[in-house]
């Protein structure tokens, strides 16, 4: 049983490492300049298979709206089965939000995206969430009555307020999570929703246009929910530790990496033009062609805080295994 699961774990990994190769090396000789800069007369077939290809990229190229919270709920999850099934959660509440994002761009209702910077209030409502999240995972002083108890499915207080180690968190959280992280707005929502949203037929097709986009993005999701799933498997340990680390560092996290996503979020409110601080990479590909706050913000909370946990979870779940095996 247990050969099986790490064989299904590496095909899983293989075929999300053939994947991203066919998006790195065969995409770019199939006109990439066009399908992000997509011009003239396009059917709505041709609409809807660019929207889903600029999901794709979407979802595989760093983006601080969805790597930090899929590692941080797939790492959570501690099998390949749950990471992917964390990815679907997140992305599906992100789909339902780009479906309502391109129908406000077809009737012409999403010009305050030009007008307003939403960049700063969105990263502080998901940092608020992560943090939340996180310290419902790692149990820390925080009450949560009806009706976050539902929503998290576990209503955890005893009449004495006995606490458990540690909590589960149920996908519809992701979903939630996903429905917040929707409404940030970089270059892929920009074509999506002022480009290709506006030129299909009838308001009937417009939330397509975010429904394909966000399927592109649910696919990529789920294959690195699976690959970020099994971070905590790199080890050799048993499956109560790989529970153990997986859910503290997906607690560890959410909660810090939140407070990064909140107090970032409250300086661009701030101060905007931090906002458009960005190192050019000579890349044409949004997501990959500067270094901004995007940037740091996902090189901070999955790089730093999020494998720093991991690194930190494994050491102690090490110490503790030796500390027993000398007595």
């Amino acid at each position: 049983m247990q050969l099986s699961r790490h064989r299904y774990a590496v095909i899983g990994i293989f075929i999300a490492l053939v994947v991203v190769a066919v998006l790195y090396y065969v995409l770019p000789r199939v006109n990439l300049a066009y399908i992000l800069n997509p011009t003239g007369n396009l059917t709505v077939v041709e609409i809807l298979a660019i929207a889903f290809v600029l999901g794709l990229l979407h979802g595989i190229t760093p983006d601080e709206h969805t790597w930090p919270i899929t590692f941080s709920y797939a790492v959570g999850s501690y099998s390949t089965r749950k990471g992917m099934k964390a990815g679907f959660s997140f992305s599906l509440g992100f789909t339902a939000q780009r479906a309502f994002l391109t129908t406000l761009g077809f009737l012409g209702l999403a010009t305050f995206y030009k007008t307003y910077n939403l960049d700063g209030p969105v990263y502080v409502l998901v940092g608020i969430a992560m943090t939340v999240v996180g310290m419902y995972i790692l149990n820390k002083r925080l009450d949560l009555h009806i009706p976050l108890d539902k929503l998290f499915g576990s209503e955890h207080h005893t009449g004495r307020s006995e606490r458990k180690p540690m909590h589960d968190v149920r996908p519809r959280v992701a979903v939630v999570h996903g429905l917040i992280a929707g409404f940030g707005f970089g270059a892929y929502a920009t074509i999506i929703t002022f480009i290709l949203a506006p030129h299909v037929p009838s308001l009937l097709y417009a939330p397509l246009v975010g429904v394909m986009f966000g399927l592109g993005t649910m696919v990529m999701q789920i294959v690195f929910g699976a690959i970020f799933a099994n971070f905590a498997r790199l080890r050799n340990l048993s499956e109560s530790q790989v529970k153990h680390v997986g859910r503290k560092t997906a607690g560890r996290t959410l909660l810090y990496g939140g407070i990064a996503f909140a107090v970032i979020g409250a300086l661009v409110i701030a101060f905007p033009a931090i906002d458009q601080l960005a190192l050019s990479t000579g890349n044409s590909i949004p997501n990959l062609d500067s270094i901004g706050v995007s940037t740091v913000l996902v090189l901070l909370v999955v790089g730093v805080i999020g494998i720093g946990s991991l690194i930190r979870g494994f050491g102690e779940m090490l110490s503790l295994s030796h500390g027993r095996r000398r007595k």
